[in-house]
């Protein structure tokens, strides 16, 4: 359980994403609001391909979203930082809009016009994944000095048996007004998978993000000297989540919060 625990307090939730309009705040006075969609691909360069190769084909992207005025779609690319031979990868990249039907739109528009950009992404990485996940935010960060750099965390979690999500999120609520209230500039979201998986082993994605690794210090230490208590108190014997993974992450689009 204190494994869990150290998940809820050291891998919170999602990030300055809470800025863009990827992970739309997910609740108003006390309740939950519409889940939110983002895509994620997990990518690996191409031999002789690198960093300086990926940045070239983002900037001939950010040049076509810009041509055909697509303020909805936000993005960022994650490098491990603490991770395992089991991420088999050297890039994610995460985007999301405020609803599906946005995406979806800026998806069709790529697909139909994109070709001459594609190619620049194709030939600095080879993506085997595309999954998309539906996601709600529990708690907003403030606003980041450098929006541009961030640090996040994911986890993958699974509810005890006869655990409903319903059960949980008076719990994840009430976890997160309290770390609010030790100071934690964390934001906090859930990511449930919706597209492109099959034959999970987990329920849902348990996802944090701080300007810095020294923020995420905080947190840690906050953990360990009382917040364990909070935890044990809200989730023994509800949730089991794995070590969480931790990436550096880059923003490359900004979308604007009310187009759509």
């Amino acid at each position: 359980m204190k494994k869990v625990l150290m998940v809820l307090a050291t891998g919170g939730l999602i990030c300055t994403f809470a800025t863009s309009t990827a992970l739309a705040d997910s609740h108003e006075e006390g309740g939950l609001d519409h889940a939110s969609p983002i895509e994620l691909f997990a990518c690996s360069y191409n031999e002789g391909k690198g960093p300086a190769d990926l940045d070239k084909a983002v900037d001939g992207w950010n040049q076509w979203a810009d041509k055909h005025n697509q303020t909805h779609y936000s993005a960022w690319t994650l490098v491990p930082y603490y991770s395992s031979p089991e991420q088999e990868f050297d890039v994610l990249w995460l985007g999301g809009a405020p609803n599906a039907a946005s995406l979806g739109r800026g998806q069709d528009l790529w697909l139909a016009t994109g070709g001459n950009e594609a190619q620049g992404f194709n030939e600095a990485l080879n993506c085997t994944a595309h999954s998309n996940f539906a996601t709600l935010q529990f708690k907003k960060p403030p606003e980041r000095e450098n929006p541009n750099n961030i640090v996040v965390s994911f986890s993958d979690c699974n509810m005890a048996d006869g655990v409903v999500f319903d059960d949980l999120v008076p719990s994840l609520m009430e976890w997160a007004k309290y770390r609010e209230s030790e100071g934690s500039k964390s934001g906090m979201w859930v990511l449930f998978p919706a597209y492109g998986g099959g034959g999970e082993d987990f329920d849902f994605k348990f996802v944090a993000s701080w300007q810095n690794l020294e923020e995420q210090g905080v947190d840690y230490d906050q953990y360990n000297q009382s917040g364990w208590k909070k935890g044990n108190e809200l989730f023994q014997g509800k949730l089991d989540c794995d070590s969480s993974r931790v990436y550096l992450g880059t923003n490359r689009r900004m979308g604007a919060p009310d187009s759509g």
